[in-house]
């Protein structure tokens, strides 16, 4: 009896197979599983979240960078210090120094960020100048605060009118192309395969399936969803907003060899693999 008992509470400690998770117990909030990091304060960043103090000294750093992409948009860069991104925890318990971002465009999020540098296409920013804002979030998703501020760094970027190649104007534009030219989505002309997939009432349309490319080929992934989202491509870092009820595209070059999930955050629904040889 007495072995029984511990090897149930061994289990128990452990979680399933047998390896240690720092993720909340169904029915407990993340502020409640957060453990005893920082100060959590009452006050709440813009989307909602709690901040999580911690002294200035040692606190997590971000700044971001940002240069025009040679094909489309503009490749981001995020430079941090005392801070680590953590996809595998996210929705557990608040590490020290460690969790996610969220990308910002003019105060509204677009992206999830996992790692240090994002692409972000053309097609997501409006013509005109914005403000980009990444702030730095803990596996519990609170925003980490130093005096009562999020941790954040912010870029100035300006967006040429539609059809400026490169997705970025130097001196004088060039002629406009034709219409035919600028009616596929950016880079669309350029890609090997395209995948169109919908998702309705929580219903992915078609059913997903794996999509198998070659190491080097460059996929469109075409997604509508009737409720506002966001895609991520798992094993790339990859992320798109999905706007409710509007076509979004994601230019991917598969460059990573492997088995790779498509799926959406908010309502977790696997929408293709991609099987790359």
């Amino acid at each position: 009896m007495l072995a029984v008992a511990l090897l149930l509470a061994g289990g128990a400690a452990t979680g399933c197979g047998g390896r240690a998770t720092t993720h909340h117990k169904p029915g407990t909030s993340h502020e409640q599983a957060s453990g005893s990091v920082g100060t959590l304060l009452a006050t709440a960043d813009a989307a909602g979240h709690k901040l999580r103090e911690v002294p200035a000294e040692g606190a997590p750093e971000v700044r971001l960078g940002l240069r025009p992409d040679s094909e489309d948009g503009w490749n981001l860069q995020l430079s941090v210090k005392n801070f680590r991104f953590t996809p595998d925890s996210t929705g557990g318990a608040a590490l020290p120094g460690a969790g996610h971002a969220h990308l910002e465009l003019d105060g509204r999020k677009i992206a999830r960020l996992y790692g240090p540098w994002f692409h972000l296409p053309a097609a997501q920013v409006p013509e005109g100048a914005h403000t980009l804002t990444v702030r730095l979030y803990a596996d519990d998703h609170t925003a980490w605060a130093v005096s009562g501020k999020p941790v954040e760094g912010a870029a100035q970027l300006t967006a040429p009118a539609p059809g400026t190649p490169g997705g970025h104007s130097h001196g004088e534009a060039p002629s406009q192309p034709p219409p035919s030219a600028q009616a596929p989505p950016p880079g669309q002309e350029q890609v090997d395969r395209t995948v169109t997939i919908t998702v309705r009432d929580g219903k992915v349309s078609p059913a997903p399936a794996r999509t198998e490319l070659r190491r080097g080929e460059r996929v469109a992934l075409r997604v509508t969803s009737d409720r506002a989202d966001t895609l991520h491509v798992h094993g790339y870092d990859k992320e798109l907003a999905l706007p409710a009820g509007q076509e979004a595209t994601l230019i991917l070059t598969a460059d990573r060899t492997g088995l790779f999930e498509v799926e959406t955050h908010e309502s977790s629904l696997v929408l293709t693999q991609l099987l790359v040889r």
